[in-house]
């Protein structure tokens, strides 16, 4: 992570933001896993404007890489506070839509963890310690997490 000199500000600033921001609505569908999520504009739709209220904004970089995508988020503060800091999401197809799509996960992801608020559901950390869920679906879809919402890289 990346930040200015002081954070204070902001942090007071952020914490009364997150005091009055609500998650965002599971909005899209994901057809193959049947589950539902929330899209990157359902994600801005819950913290931007509360964001706005409290003198924060937030700007988004894309660095494309050879091997996926890069999203740098800023969260600045009227006072010129900032902290930002780089998610990476691979990309397995190598066009504009696989990078576009990497590009949207990453933005969502990005926002949400800056933010604080929660799109997406909870599967209580089965996917990342390979429970017995997560290796059926690896198998039945060459490797993407279950859950994995419509716009994840292939």
């Amino acid at each position: 992570m990346n930040k200015s000199e002081s954070i204070k500000e902001l942090a007071m600033a952020l914490a009364k933001a997150q005091a009055k921001m609500e998650n965002p609505k599971f909005d899209t569908v994901n057809p193959f896993f049947k589950s539902k999520y929330a899209s990157l504009a359902a994600v801005r739709e819950a913290t931007i404007p509360v964001l706005s209220e409290h003198g924060l904004s937030v700007v988004q970089f894309l660095r494309g890489q050879e091997s996926g995508v890069e999203c740098e988020t800023m969260l600045m503060h009227s006072s010129g506070e900032w902290l930002s800091d780089s998610f990476a999401v691979p990309v397995s197809k190598h066009d504009a839509q696989g990078y576009g799509s990497a590009a949207t996960y990453a933005r969502r992801y990005a926002l949400m963890a800056i933010t604080g608020v929660v799109g997406d559901a909870d599967d209580d950390g089965n996917t990342a310690v390979g429970g017995k869920n997560a290796k059926a679906n690896e198998k039945a879809t060459g490797g993407t997490p279950p859950n994995a919402p419509a716009d994840f890289p292939p």
